[in-house]
């Protein structure tokens, strides 16, 4: 009889697990998420799971590291234009986050359950899109576009925190008119001249 090896069985029962958690937290939640239903879900002995991680919030951030929970994001385009491209970005994040709402949640709720692996959580996931900002603003500052002396961080900040809000409110006004607002709000502060972006303005104010 020929044996699997050991290395091959632990990969396999380690991605199965993984893949167990995905798919919990697509069904049910975080909530009601448990480390009996992922052993079982993935067709393993609990004890092979606490041999692995402490926690459900330790399971979570792993298979989020993995890519397997949700990648999200992405680059801010680059088209010359800032404000435009804050807004294609913010169009393309809100659409995603509405879409996956139950598993932003999920990973906000792993992050208050274990701050150390709030820590993964935030490099694999809301860190990103705020270091996808601030690399934008900092080349609109290179390119002139952006003011010297803005605060940066605080535009990030509020445009990843804004969609965060959004989806732990349960919040479904991710209208067109949502983001302009904020962009509104930001723009004046953040840009050497404002109206020349072609960054949407308010009705009745063309002064």
């Amino acid at each position: 009889m020929v044996q699997s090896h050991p290395r091959r069985r632990s990969a396999a029962a380690h991605r199965a697990i993984l893949e167990a958690v995905r798919d919990l937290l697509l069904e049910s939640g975080y909530e009601r998420l448990s480390m009996d239903g992922i052993a079982a879900r993935a067709g393993v002995g609990k004890q092979t799971l606490y041999r692995w991680w402490p926690s459900k919030a330790a399971v979570v951030a792993e298979a989020t590291v993995a890519g397997l929970v949700w990648n999200g994001g992405g680059e801010v385009p680059e088209t010359g234009d800032v404000a435009v491209d804050l807004r294609a970005w913010l169009t393309v994040l809100v659409e995603s986050t509405a879409e996956r709402a139950s598993l932003v949640r999920a990973l906000i709720s792993a992050s208050a359950d274990d701050r150390g692996e709030a820590r993964r959580l935030y490099l694999r996931f809301t860190g990103p899109h705020r270091d996808a900002v601030l690399a934008r603003l900092r080349r609109g500052v290179d390119s002139g576009q952006v003011r010297p002396d803005a605060d940066l961080d605080a535009v990030a900040d509020a445009c990843v925190g804004t969609l965060l809000f959004q989806v732990l409110t349960d919040n479904e006004n991710h209208s067109a008119s949502r983001l302009d607002g904020l962009l509104r709000l930001l723009l004046p502060g953040l840009l050497v001249h404002p109206r020349t972006t072609g960054a949407p303005e308010p009705p009745g104010d063309h002064h």
